[in-house]
């Protein structure tokens, strides 16, 4: 029987080889796309995920584990669609207007996949009618801004007011982070969440789409 625990134990070291060699062993056993999912993959970006927000992992090893992680994703998403597995939410995500900032944006984009989310990353420099448009056409349940100049961070309220405009504020929630963001200026802003880091992040949009 494939070992799915080896697979999550891969993850956390970051090696990418072994991810994908165990997940393509797995598949070829005929274990369900969406258990090698969960129970490998997931499983082990949570155990990532855990350890950050523990600082005993920084962000070179979870960028590492998450490498390792999509190693095993593009064997496995393909057979997916296939399956009819449900993804656990639509989230678009990217760095605000006038920011070029991505390295906290690309670890949170990768812990949500690690979470079994569907993420549209819209890279930087993201006008707020960019986000809207991406939120209408992928029906996306999460909006996440990031924002790492106390300069661009009103564009994070652009966006929500982009959205409310657009009638989509009631169907779709706004997460927020970055360096100078907080949970007053979350408040503020009428956000419908603000992560402090990556790992955090994941756990709130589970918690606002349950």
């Amino acid at each position: 029987m494939a070992d799915l625990q080896a697979i999550a134990d891969a993850v956390i070291k970051g090696d990418r080889d072994t991810v994908a060699n165990l997940a393509q062993a797995a598949v070829d056993e005929g274990v369900a796309p969406e258990q090698i999912i969960n129970e490998g993959l997931i499983a082990g970006m949570n155990v990532v995920g855990e350890k950050f927000k523990n600082n005993e992992f920084y962000v070179p090893e979870v960028l590492i584990a998450a490498r390792a992680m999509h190693g095993g994703m593009d064997i496995v998403k393909p057979l997916l669609a296939d399956s009819g597995a449900v993804s656990k939410g639509k989230v678009v995500i990217g760095t605000v207007k006038g920011d070029l900032h991505d390295i906290g944006k690309n670890l949170v984009a990768m812990m949500l996949e690690g979470g079994g989310f569907d993420v549209i990353d819209l890279e930087v420099d993201v006008p707020a009618e960019k986000f809207v448009e991406a939120a209408q056409s992928q029906s996306a349940q999460v909006i996440a801004l990031s924002a790492l100049l106390t300069t661009t961070m009103p564009g994070m309220k652009d966006t929500i007011d982009a959205l409310a405009e657009a009638g989509l504020r009631d169907s779709v929630k706004v997460i927020i982070g970055g360096a100078p963001v907080t949970q007053n200026y979350s408040d503020e802003i009428g956000a419908d969440g603000y992560a402090p880091d990556a790992a955090s992040a994941v756990d709130l949009v589970r918690s606002l789409l349950n």
